[in-house]
């Protein structure tokens, strides 16, 4: 039998399109609800931002997490918590100072970026693992950066999901790994279909998924139409996958989609493909957590 397909949900990301969708989940109670359901509905890791409940903006703040993880638990849910560690790396160039941030830079340090992760001890949390431009903004991971944030990260137990958008993020990784930065079996997210990044195509997955190292875990996704065409070709591959309103709104044209009815569909396809979803405790034991 072949290894069982670990399925992400990313229930609500960092961008601004939560206003394009009528039931987009942003405060603590939705965004648990919705890792329930994906639970429920056949996910194995729930991948989590949060947002500020008043203006429905992306945030970091420490308690939001803390709720998020707290209604999740209370409802008997053993779905694995993963939770992003990106908020605090967008720089914008002053209009007349470059060198100071302008509109939209939120840079902070390396280690503010994980007070969450110190705080909560999720399952895994991500490790995003180069810089690009990403909107209007820089998506600003330095080396030193992240061998600071794999340092703790390693230290506090926690398995880092490196989620990697190039080629070049990918030698990065395996630099951070042969230097002892990680530590166990690597597990990989091949982001696709960002602007500006790699596009969602078989070619390009099919370079990075070979650039990986050979005990790599991965899984890969791709946004918007391409999400469920990346599911298929991750699965057919034996790889992993990950759906989501973070990634896709739509169901199809002009149909709005739960979390809940993505992780279905995706299940659906790893099923005909001749796979079978992990578990949640399936997903511990081949990810070595």
């Amino acid at each position: 039998m072949t290894q069982p397909v670990i399925l992400t949900c990313a229930v609500t990301g960092g961008h601004n399109n939560q206003a394009k969708h009528p039931n987009y989940p942003i405060t603590p109670k939705q965004i648990a609800e919705d890792c329930i359901a994906a639970g429920k509905a056949g996910a194995a890791i729930a991948h989590i931002h949060v947002r500020d409940p008043e203006t429905g903006m992306r945030s970091g703040e420490l308690r939001l997490f803390e709720e998020v993880c707290e209604r999740i638990k209370a409802a008997g849910s053993d779905i694995l918590i993963n939770l992003t560690t990106s908020e605090g790396a967008r720089f914008n160039p002053g209009e007349k100072t470059p060198s100071i941030g302008g509109a939209g830079t939120t840079l902070i340090s390396p280690l503010e970026r994980l007070v969450h992760i110190e705080a909560l001890l999720p399952d895994i949390c991500t490790l995003d693992v180069g810089t690009f431009n990403f909107g209007e903004t820089i998506f600003v991971n330095t080396p030193e950066h992240l061998r600071i944030m794999a340092t703790r990260i390693k230290e506090l137990g926690v398995k880092p999901e490196m989620e990697v958008f190039e080629p070049g993020h990918i030698m990065f990784a395996r630099s951070l790994i042969e230097q002892g930065y990680i530590d166990g079996l690597p597990m990989f997210q091949l982001c696709l279909g960002i602007p500006h990044a790699s596009p969602a195509t078989p070619e390009i997955l099919n370079v990075m998924k070979n650039l990986l190292p050979q005990n790599s875990n991965w899984s890969a996704f791709g946004i918007s139409r391409w999400q469920f065409s990346i599911v298929a070709q991750a699965v057919s591959q034996f790889g992993n996958c990950r759906v989501g309103l973070e990634d896709n709104l739509y169901l199809g044209k002009g149909e709005f989609a739960t979390n809940a009815q993505l992780v279905e569909r995706a299940v659906r396809i790893i099923r005909e493909i001749g796979r079978e979803p992990a578990t949640p405790q399936q997903a511990t034991e081949i990810l070595g957590i």
